[in-house]
């Protein structure tokens, strides 16, 4: 996805999870650092819970500070219209309904142009802590990759 040439206005993309504690966290935060100048980042949880400290870790590992982000819901968005929303676990994918723009039908659920899904693993779900931790830097080097390949060109 490429953002408009013609200067009207950054695309707005919306990162999706189960509980927006880490994987959409590390998303928008990337996407922001990476390519802000193109695109406006957000993202939320099917229920919002709290930032996981290990992903403010391992994004601190990288030069970017998501200390001062929180955990929405994407109720939170309602009348926001993203150019893109991304679902990046499973999870989310099923149970966060996203509504296409074409429907004219009222809704909480967050609406966008296009909806995509890339799937990263739970970092949390690792069995000990350091294992957690390492999942949380491979996690983030995975979406840090998507990233570049997806909103790079």
């Amino acid at each position: 996805m490429t953002a408009d040439a013609s200067g009207q206005g950054k695309k707005k993309v919306l990162f999706l999870c189960t509980h927006n504690s880490a994987r959409s966290q590390m998303a928008e935060a990337l996407l922001q650092a990476m390519h802000g100048d193109r695109y406006e980042a957000y993202s939320a949880g099917v229920i919002a819970t709290s930032l996981d400290p290990r992903a403010v870790r391992a994004m601190l590992e990288i030069g970017i500070d998501i200390s001062a982000q929180r955990s929405k819901s994407s109720q939170k968005f309602p009348d926001t219209i993203f150019d893109l929303a991304v679902t990046v676990c499973d999870r989310a994918k099923q149970a966060c309904p996203i509504f296409s723009t074409q429907l004219q039908l009222p809704s909480q659920s967050p609406r966008a142009k296009e909806v995509i899904h890339r799937s990263f693993a739970d970092p949390a779900a690792a069995a000990e802590a350091e294992e957690q931790f390492e999942a949380f830097r491979r996690v983030r080097d995975e979406i840090k990759d998507w990233i570049t390949q997806t909103f790079g060109r």
